[in-house]
């Protein structure tokens, strides 16, 4: 059982950045494939960023060339570093892990609000 904390949220300006955290409470070595998904109010939940077993990494369009993903296998950590920051990136940002046995890991949530 690996249990997901997420960290790092917050009011930030349009053009800001925040780094997302989630720390595992497990090692995340050899898991299929970690991640970010956001949900924003009224909205379904999203697909941000992926990395993938092979170091591959997916972008939703929105996000490319803004938001970097990243992990440190020796802290067990996963990170989503989000620049240029905008109103409609406001949303919960959840973490999630897919192990390597097919189990479905997710955090409960940091709220990321973008306001003037």
């Amino acid at each position: 059982q690996v249990q997901l904390v997420e960290s790092g949220g917050g009011l930030v300006q349009p053009g800001g950045s925040l780094r997302l955290s989630c720390a595992a409470s497990g090692s995340i070595f050899g898991a299929n494939y970690m991640g970010w998904y956001r949900r924003a109010p009224g909205k379904e939940r999203e697909l941000v960023a992926r990395m993938f077993k092979v170091g591959s990494t997916y972008y939703v369009d929105s996000v490319k060339g803004r938001f970097t993903i990243s992990r440190e296998n020796a802290k067990n950590s996963l990170y989503l570093q989000m620049n240029s920051l905008k109103p409609e990136d406001t949303a919960v940002y959840y973490c999630h892990i897919q192990s390597n046995f097919g189990q479905d890991y997710w955090g409960q949530g940091t709220q990321v609000t973008v306001s003037s």
